[in-house]
Order: structure tokens, then C-alpha cells, then sequence
């Protein structure tokens, strides 16, 4: 089942059977209060603008519900990744920790892309928050041996009390992240890059896919955007349900999922 609507989250959310989802990443508006844009390139040249108001006049009490369905829909195993930056991740955390429990809160995951301009005020702003909550604490599925792994900062250090041999291998084979992922954004010039505002790199919903759900899994992103989510989902042997409201991100999502088989309602 590959399922994209084109509807309000909410709209999503309530129209999906009470634990039946085995993951929900999503990267909801950060109610930035200005209007994000993203340009597509092509030799240097802009081929295409898309943009949308990232406005509300109560952002907590707009994500309130969400939330609440996230539990909702969630299966006793499943897992929450819930995307956001520093304007509303901490009202978030309480939320999270009232309607799903503080007792079911797994990470802080801090993604830092280290991009783009630096004002000379302050320490420059480069990184984005990923709360993780499991439905109910401990029955969560965590696949530790599918995690992508990364270098060593300190190699050297692998030599200490080991066997060069032992070293070398550890060394050879990298460690798995930490809750600090190290990570490019989409630049506007990548080939990944499809249009959409603030789209999220695959690397990154490669790494908490294959980590936090099992092959035949149906993964759920009710703020879809250009459908990263739902590509890595069907790469990895899952299912997944995409919605947005946007008319362009619905477009770019049916010329990316054309050659899959896909119900678009």
C-alpha cells in the first residue's frame, strides 16, 4: 500500500485506523512566521520558484492535534520522529511528553548541516531538533546492525588496549552515530534537489527508516513535501502514506513516484 493525498495533515491524520502505523517521520511548517521559498536551478539559471506562508497565529495550539493523532495512529511498537528547529522544538517536547509520556521520550537528535551564511551577532543557527518518541516505552523496534555507520573522529584512539588488528578493523568498519548527526542539507545545485522548500536529504530518512522499522512496514509523513519520506520507504522494502496540502509539492511527488505504483487521491 503506497498512498499519497493531497489534503491537510489533519485531514490525513483522522482518516487512518487507530494503530495501524509503524513509523511517523515528519518535518511540519517550523512556523517560522515568513514565507519559505525554494529555487530550482538548472547551469546557474532559476527554472522554478515554489514557495509557501509559514504563518500561524498559535502554533502550539495548531500542533496540539497532531500530536495527539501521531499516538493515535501509531502501532504499540511504532515510532515517532518529529522535525523541527529551535523557534518551537521545546514547546513541542513538553507536548510530547504530556501526550505520549515522558517515560516513551528516546532522543534528541541534533542534525547539523553547517550551511549557509553566518551573521556576526550570535553563534550561527546550523542545526535542525528530531524528538523521538515510541508509543509505548520499551516495545519500540530499533535495528542497531542496520544503522549506517560513519568514521572515526579519533581513529587513533581504537589502538588503545586493542590489537592493531582489532584497531584496524574497528577503524575499517566506523562506529554508528551518536544523537549528533553530522549531515549536508539538499543544496540548490544537487542533483536531488526537486523544488520544494526545505526538503531533507534521503541519507537522512535512509538512516532512521532502516533503524526504526523492519521490511514490509508502513512508514507515514502527513507533511510530505517533495516525498523524500516515502521514496526512502519504498527503497527500503517499506509502504508509506504521504499527504501535503501544497499543489506543487503534489506535482513534484507525482513526477517522482511515476514509475510506482502509487494510489494518488
Amino acid at each position: 500500500m503506497n498512498i499519497i493525498r493531497h489534503c491537510s495533515a489533519i485531514e490525513l491524520l483522522n482518516s487512518i485506523q487507530t494503530s495501524s502505523i509503524d513509523l511517523i517521520y515528519t518535518d511540519p511548517p517550523f512556523g517560522t512566521q515568513n514565507k519559505q521559498t525554494s529555487l530550482r536551478k538548472k547551469k546557474g539559471e532559476v527554472i522554478s520558484t515554489i514557495d509557501y506562508v509559514d504563518r500561524y497565529d498559535d502554533y502550539v495550539s495548531w500542533l496540539r492535534p497532531h500530536i495527539e493523532e501521531f499516538k493515535r495512529v501509531l502501532k504499540p511498537t511504532g515510532t515517532l520522529y518529529l522535525h523541527l528547529d529551535w523557534r518551537w522544538v521545546h514547546y513541542a517536547k513538553v507536548m510530547l511528553d504530556e501526550v505520549f509520556g515522558k517515560d516513551c521520550f528516546l532522543n534528541e537528535i541534533v542534525w547539523s548541516y553547517n550551511f549557509g551564511g553566518r551573521g556576526k551577532r550570535s553563534w550561527p543557527a546550523k542545526h535542525d531538533t528530531i524528538l523521538m518518541y515510541t508509543r509505548e516505552k520499551d516495545q519500540h523496534v530499533f535495528n542497531w546492525d542496520k544503522i549506517d555507520r560513519i568514521p572515526y573522529i579519533a581513529p587513533e584512539m581504537q589502538f588503545v588496549g586493542r590489537t592493531k588488528e582489532e584497531a584496524e578493523k574497528r577503524i575499517a568498519l566506523g562506529q554508528i552515530p551518536t544523537d549528533v548527526w553530522n549531515m549536508s542539507i539538499v543544496g540548490t545545485n544537487s542533483k536531488e534537489r526537486l523544488g520544494c522548500p526545505n526538503q531533507k536529504p534521503l541519507k537522512l530518512l535512509n538512516r532512521i527508516i532502516l533503524a526504526s522499522s523492519n521490511e514490509g512496514d508502513l512508514i507515514l509523513d502527513p507533511f510530505a513535501g517533495s516525498g523524500t519520506t516515502g521514496f526512502a520507504a519504498y527503497l527500503q522494502n517499506r509502504s508509506f502514506i504521504l499527504s501535503d496540502l501544497n499543489n506543487h509539492a503534489i506535482k513534484v511527488m507525482k513526477e517522482r513516484f511515476k514509475n510506482i505504483n502509487v494510489e494518488i487521491k
